[in-house]
């Protein structure tokens, strides 16, 4: 009979692991999140993925989104009917139908990222040594040209 050797410890496995913990239970908030604007978890996504200076074409946000145009549609739609986003002819093709957000679509966009982005009360209470010390690890991973609230 063979035995397998134990699994060798990977500190690296281990902090992707936990990473990856916190970011399931993240997820499983977005639906009532998205619930709390009278948002489904499609349409908050769609709110958050659009630039709030800059309209894009349907088609671009389809490979952005990487799902069909008739997916982008129907979000776009949901969007307009809560007033936050609105379809615009392109100024330099009048052809092309580009999604740019509201006045209103840029305030709740604002309030749903600042809620995604609290921190909740047991990260908070770890110390400031402690967080100083995440904030300069986690830092060094994440991409730079990811946004640094």
């Amino acid at each position: 009979m063979t035995t397998e050797p134990a699994p060798v410890y990977d500190p690296a496995d281990e902090v992707w692991r936990l990473i990856t913990a916190v970011l399931m239970v993240r997820k499983e908030e977005f639906p009532a999140l998205a619930a709390s604007f009278g948002l489904n978890p499609g349409a908050m996504h769609a709110l958050l993925q659009l630039d709030p200076d800059e309209p894009q074409s349907m088609s671009s946000l389809a490979g952005a989104w990487k799902c069909d145009a008739s997916n982008v549609t129907w979000l776009v739609d949901r969007l307009e009917e809560h007033g936050l986003a609105e379809r615009r002819a392109h100024p330099g093709d009048r052809r092309i139908r580009t999604v740019g957000l509201t006045r209103k679509g840029a305030k709740i966009r604002s309030q749903v990222e600042a809620r995604l982005y609290e921190a909740p009360e047991n990260l908070r209470a770890l110390s400031a040594r402690d967080l100083d010390t995440m904030a300069k690890i986690l830092r060094k991973i994440v991409p730079d040209d990811r946004p640094r609230s």
